[in-house]
């Protein structure tokens, strides 16, 4: 079936999108999720900026269920488009103590210790539960993450927003992000992005998955299957067994590992 946009307005997104969305006028869309009936394990969802997201972190499975939730977030970023100088800031330069990043967190010097890293198109980062983390200005990107609506702020450059400084620190990882983490992806390349735990995510022009619960995401071309068909800008959510047909379109598919 082809899944619902739901449009989520954040004080750091835009009034207007690519023309692929229809942005409701005025308003201040940051978010795209694709939703449906009923609780689904994974989430995917297009993240458009103005301005920095707060500097985060978001707790593991385990760390989760210890806070009384159901499960943690791992997620990650395909980068669609990013403006002159846009970065994202993934993990740390040096590793830090608990009370070291406490301390940066509360009189600003963390904005300057996590690693700012410029982005293009085609870069792809897979960031794990406990990466200190933000996405700078400009940037539009597709997030495929576990759907846990988690988030513990560690800074917010002044803005008005609560932190959760007790919380953040106890679940980060107080380290440098590992470069293996990252790539760069062409749009002619077939390729496994992710490979688990959590879920797994490839690459490709043809179908994959197919025993599984699969979330089917065209970045160029047209897909289908039945009687929906979607195209970039859309997503599928597939039963295990349910066909998929394409005429070479470039997708990203994605399931639970």
């Amino acid at each position: 079936m082809k899944l619902r946009r739901e449009y989520v307005e954040k004080p750091w997104g835009r009034t207007q999108l690519p023309p692929l969305f229809a942005a409701p006028d005025g308003r201040r869309i940051g978010e795209v999720w694709f939703t449906t009936a009923g609780d689904q394990p994974l989430l995917v969802k297009y993240i458009f900026t103005s301005e920095r997201l707060s500097i985060q972190v978001h707790p593991n499975d385990q760390q989760a269920r210890e806070r009384g939730l159901s499960q943690g977030k791992n997620e990650c970023w395909y980068i669609l488009d990013a403006e002159p100088d846009a970065a994202l800031g993934l993990g740390l330069k040096r590793e830090l103590s608990p009370d070291e990043l406490r301390a940066a967190a509360i009189d600003g010097s963390l904005e300057e210790l996590i690693d700012w890293r410029p982005v293009g198109p085609g870069d792809f980062f897979y960031v794990p539960a406990g990466t200190i983390h933000a996405i700078g200005a400009g940037i539009s990107l597709l997030e495929f993450q576990q759907n846990a609506d988690v988030t513990y702020r560690l800074y917010d450059y002044g803005r008005p927003r609560e932190l959760h400084l007790d919380h953040a620190v106890a679940v980060a990882r107080r380290e440098p992000y590992p470069d293996g983490l990252a790539q760069h992806v062409s749009a002619e390349e077939e390729r496994i992005l992710v490979d688990g735990p959590q879920f797994v995510l490839v690459q490709t022009r043809s179908d994959a998955f197919a025993d599984r619960r699969r979330w089917v995401i065209p970045l160029r071309g047209h897909v289908q299957s039945g009687g929906d068909v979607a195209a970039a800008g859309e997503c599928l959510l597939l039963n295990p067994g349910e066909a998929l047909t394409s005429a070479g379109a470039q997708m990203l598919i994605g399931a639970s590992a």
